[in-house]
């Protein structure tokens, strides 16, 4: 298990810095910590969720990682985790957490005559011609559910009682190898800390305690919301597609989650791009969100604008990669006290509890017992550049 040395006392002025998802549960976890509750202080530049955890699709999957040992036991737990926070927090009222059923569709690339009876398992607020193959079948209730993420990084984060604090963090302040505060822009005096989380997603490469270690880039991707003009007819179905806009195109690989409260999320068209400094600035490429509607159409007749359906919103985030595709959590190596949890990619409000839960338990405890944090230390930068420099 990953382990951090001890000290004598836990520390008591925990100062998270980012209000995304991550920062969020970590501080719900230090919280509700058994042994050792600690009500930390949050600090955010924009707003709670103003970034990527509120204009991602929140989707959840149990097993949709297994591919990756080290993230399979993360996702795992944390699938587990998102269904014991959606007993304890209200979820399904609160935030939109259900289970769903999961299907691949593939788009036709030209509109055909409609199939004689559609698919049976395809949704029927799915137009028929929209598939081109019958839909397989990728989750069940069972192993794929759903939460609106903006909804549930702000419910965790209210449960979790933090002081949220609104400002930019620009440095983490150590002293003698030890963490002792941040920086906050236009403050005269720092915050003191005696351990700091930096969850900050793509930004967190902006602080050089962190771009010294390792490099997060951004990815930027593209959605829309609908509001379909009879959302009471739209199933819990999350659609995985494949459409190809024209022969010889790239594939495409939209994906659709309706959701409890009527609204369908169209999301894709990503690209590598690093986020500009502020998140209130990002917006979505016309081009772009122009795709996403032109493949909500080939849905279903009930996601066309001009068929009654309304737009909510237009949007982008970005998410935060890492080199190697794996997150970063942990303690910053030569910096006690100062961790780090980023690089969750497109399985962010998946990761986020049992990224949280693993960081209030390393902070807290000295170690994680909930999943094994080895994989997933920034130290493993170290070594590999140290290699390459031999």
């Amino acid at each position: 298990m990953s382990a951090a040395p001890a000290a004598a006392s836990p520390p008591r002025r925990v100062v998270i810095c980012g209000g995304g998802v991550v920062g969020a549960c970590t501080a719900y976890f230090l919280s509700t910590h058994a042994a050792s509750p600690t009500v930390p202080t949050l600090v955010e530049k924009c707003a709670p969720a103003c970034a990527a955890s509120g204009k991602a699709g929140g989707f959840l999957a149990l097993d949709w990682c297994d591919s990756t040992p080290a993230l399979s036991r993360l996702a795992r737990a944390s699938f587990a985790l998102h269904r014991r926070l959606a007993d304890a927090l209200g979820g399904a009222d609160a935030y939109g957490f259900r289970p769903v059923h999961t299907l691949s569709v593939l788009l036709p690339t030209h509109p055909g005559p409609a199939p004689a009876s559609p698919h049976p398992r395809l949704p029927p607020w799915v137009d028929p011609s929209a598939s081109a193959a019958p839909p397989r079948e990728l989750g069940t209730p069972d192993t794929t559910a759903q939460v609106h993420p903006g909804l549930f990084t702000k419910a965790v984060l209210a449960a979790s009682g933090a002081e949220v604090v609104i400002g930019e963090v620009e440095r983490v302040v150590a002293q003698d190898g030890r963490v002792a505060g941040v920086v906050v822009k236009g403050r005269d005096a720092v915050v003191d800390a005696d351990a700091v989380v930096l969850a900050l997603g793509p930004w967190s490469g902006r602080l050089e305690v962190v771009r010294e270690v390792f490099d997060v880039s951004g990815l930027k991707a593209h959605s829309i919301v609908l509001r379909p003009r009879e959302p009471e007819k739209i199933t819990p179905h999350c659609l995985f597609l494949s459409y190809q806009p024209e022969p010889g195109a790239k594939m495409l690989d939209p994906e659709v989650y309706p959701r409890p409260t009527g609204e369908v999320y169209i999301c894709g068209m990503s690209k590598d791009e690093n986020p500009p400094d502020d998140p209130a600035t990002i917006t979505g490429e016309p081009d772009s969100i122009a795709m996403l509607h032109k493949i909500a159409g080939k849905v279903s007749s009930q996601l066309k604008k001009e068929e009654g359906a309304e737009v909510v919103a237009e949007q982008a985030c970005y998410l935060p990669c890492t080199t190697d595709g794996l997150p970063v959590i942990g303690e910053i190596p030569g910096v006690k006290g100062c961790y780090v949890a980023t690089g969750h990619s497109c399985w962010g409000i998946l990761n986020g509890p049992a990224t949280g839960a693993a960081l209030a338990e390393l902070i807290l405890d000295g170690k994680s017992k909930i999943v094994d944090l080895d994989p997933f230390s920034p130290a493993r930068f170290l070594k590999r550049r140290s290699r390459r420099g031999a």
